[in-house]
């Protein structure tokens, strides 16, 4: 991980204070008192490249390309639309309902698993993934602690059951056909520079291109669907064996889908899906 400190705004109460000695603890991190000085001031003085940092109930990672907060973001939006009987494309290319069972493999900002979380209901499950330790405090934090005047919006966020593991690693933990759908949101190949919301996350992302074996894992244990968001051109989707859903025609983004409910699929062992 990267080198941090973790702090507080200038004039903290002790809760928020608190919050920042027990948070630096946890990530086997340096707590480092405010007081007056900048943020730039404290990264120079302690050599750190990012800071985490901690306000009223809320933390915040400050990288080289901004401020990175927890936030529903689209999420309201998205829900509100499926609510009035609009789709959402991530929800049809994972196919999920309520009850459903997902693995999300690259929780982010966490506004994918919001919706997902949503869809599937108090009787579903969403376990979302997040590899990079700061940015798990804080989207896991924000999801329990966001106070929001929708009640649709907050028990969403709170039913995500989020996971600090590498994605890598947790599949092989999971049993064959464990969750109905399997879906990731690895940083593009080729990224959407004008997306500045997403730029604080860039220099914290784990920027490893997915590879065949972890579809092929992510395939073992999902049951109908394995789903994948990227780019639109690019050459991810047939490298990896991903046909790309329809929708979405002046989109920069596409989703890939392998169905495994699909006869060209299911009747083929997955080793040669991959096979090259």
């Amino acid at each position: 991980m990267q080198n941090f400190i973790v702090t507080t705004t200038r004039k903290p109460d002790a809760a928020a204070e608190d919050l920042a000695i027990r948070t630096s603890e946890k990530l086997g991190g340096q707590f480092v008192k405010r007081e007056n000085f900048s943020l730039d001031a404290l990264k120079k003085a302690h050599g750190a490249e990012n800071i985490l940092l901690v306000k009223k109930n809320s933390l915040s990672i400050v990288t080289a390309e901004g401020e990175l907060f927890f936030h529903p973001n689209t999420a309201h939006l998205r829900i509100k639309n499926l609510r009035g009987g609009q789709g959402d494309r991530l929800i049809d290319a994972l196919k999920i309902s309520a009850d459903s069972k997902v693995l999300d493999c690259t929780l982010g900002l966490g506004s994918d698993a919001i919706v997902e979380s949503f869809i599937v209901g108090e009787s579903g499950k969403v376990v979302a993934l997040e590899s990079n330790p700061l940015i798990f405090q804080v989207v896991s934090h924000g999801l329990q602690n966001f106070s929001d005047d929708s009640p649709h919006i907050l028990e969403a966020m709170r039913r995500v059951e989020v996971v600090n593991a590498d994605c890598r690693e947790f599949l092989k933990t999971c049993a064959d056909n464990s969750f109905d759908a399997v879906y990731f949101d690895p940083m593009f190949r080729k990224p959407v520079k004008k997306s500045s919301g997403i730029n604080p996350i860039r220099p914290l992302a784990d920027n490893r291109p997915l590879s065949k074996e972890i579809i092929k894992e992510a395939c073992r244990v999902a049951k109908f669907r394995v789903v994948m968001k990227e780019h639109s051109g690019s050459t991810e989707f047939s490298r990896l064996g991903f046909k790309i859903a329809g929708g979405g025609k002046y989109s920069s983004v596409s989703f890939g889908v392998i169905d495994k409910t699909s006869l060209n699929v299911r009747d083929l062992p997955i080793d040669r899906l991959f096979a090259d």
